[in-house]
C-alpha cells in the first residue's frame, strides 16, 4: 500500500513539474514574441555648449517620456502604430508610423528663441544616426530624468559601428644577390668606365678595367704548363 501511494505521489509530482515547465516555456515565448513585435525609438541629443543648461521634455502622444539633458540618449519601446513625438516647441513635431521590430532615431535640437530656447525633434536616417550615436561624448540619460519608466530604458547601450579588422601585411621575399661577372675563369671584381680622358671614374671594386682582365686571362692560358 505504501509503495502504491509513493508511486502515485511520484506520478503527480512529475505531472506538476512538467506542467509548470511547459507554462514557463510558453510565457517566455510569449514575452519574446511581444518584445519582437514592439518598435524601438532612440532619442539622443548632441553635447553642445549652446543651450547646454536646458533640458527640454520629450513627449510621445502627449505623454512625457523624459527630460533630455545635454549629450544624453535613451530608448523608448512603443507599440506598432502611428505615434506623435514632440518637445516643448509647439511648432515642431514628428508623426511616426512605427512598424513591428523596427528601430527609429530622433535627434533633439535646441532652437534659440527671443526669451529662451526650445527643444525641437528631427527624425534621422539610420545611417547618420548610427554614426552619431557611437560618439564617446554621448552617455545614457540619468534615471531621475525619466518620467515614463515603463517604456523608457536608459540601460540599453546605443548601437556601435563595427570596427574594421587590421589588414595583414604580406611578408617581403628576399631577392637573391646576383653573382659577379667573369671573364674566362676569373671573376671581375670591379669595372672602370673611362670617357677617353686622363681621369677615369672608378665605380666599384679595385679599379681593374674589363679589357685588362681579359688580357691577363689570355696571357695565362697561353703560358705553357710547368
Amino acid at each position: 500500500m505504501r509503495q502504491l501511494r509513493a508511486y502515485l505521489w511520484l506520478v503527480i509530482s512529475m505531472t506538476w513539474v512538467l506542467a509548470l515547465a511547459q507554462e514557463n516555456s510558453t510565457s517566455a515565448a510569449k514575452s519574446q514574441d511581444t518584445a519582437q513585435s514592439k518598435a524601438t525609438v532612440y532619442v539622443y541629443r548632441y553635447k553642445q555648449f549652446v543651450g547646454g543648461a536646458l533640458a527640454p521634455s520629450v513627449y510621445c502622444d502627449d505623454t512625457q517620456l523624459a527630460r533630455m539633458d545635454n549629450g544624453r540618449y535613451f530608448m523608448v519601446t512603443i507599440d506598432p502604430a502611428k505615434h506623435t513625438f514632440r518637445s516643448n516647441d509647439p511648432q515642431s513635431g514628428i508623426l511616426l508610423d512605427a512598424k513591428p521590430g523596427e528601430q527609429y532615431f530622433i535627434r533633439v535640437e535646441i532652437a534659440t528663441g527671443f526669451m529662451k530656447g526650445h527643444g525641437r525633434l528631427v527624425l534621422m536616417s539610420r545611417e547618420q544616426a548610427s554614426y552619431e550615436l557611437v560618439s564617446t561624448k554621448l552617455k545614457p540619460l540619468d534615471a531621475d530624468k525619466v518620467a515614463d519608466k515603463e517604456r523608457v530604458s536608459v540601460e540599453v547601450a546605443h548601437p556601435k559601428a563595427p570596427t574594421p579588422g587590421a589588414k595583414a601585411v604580406a611578408p617581403v621575399e628576399a631577392v637573391p644577390k646576383a653573382a659577379p661577372p667573369t671573364v674566362g675563369d676569373h671573376p671581375v671584381t670591379g669595372v672602370t668606365i673611362s670617357d677617353g680622358g686622363s681621369n677615369p671614374s672608378s665605380m666599384s671594386g679595385d679599379g681593374t678595367s674589363l679589357g685588362e682582365a681579359a688580357r691577363r686571362a689570355r696571357e695565362k692560358k697561353q703560358q705553357p704548363p710547368p
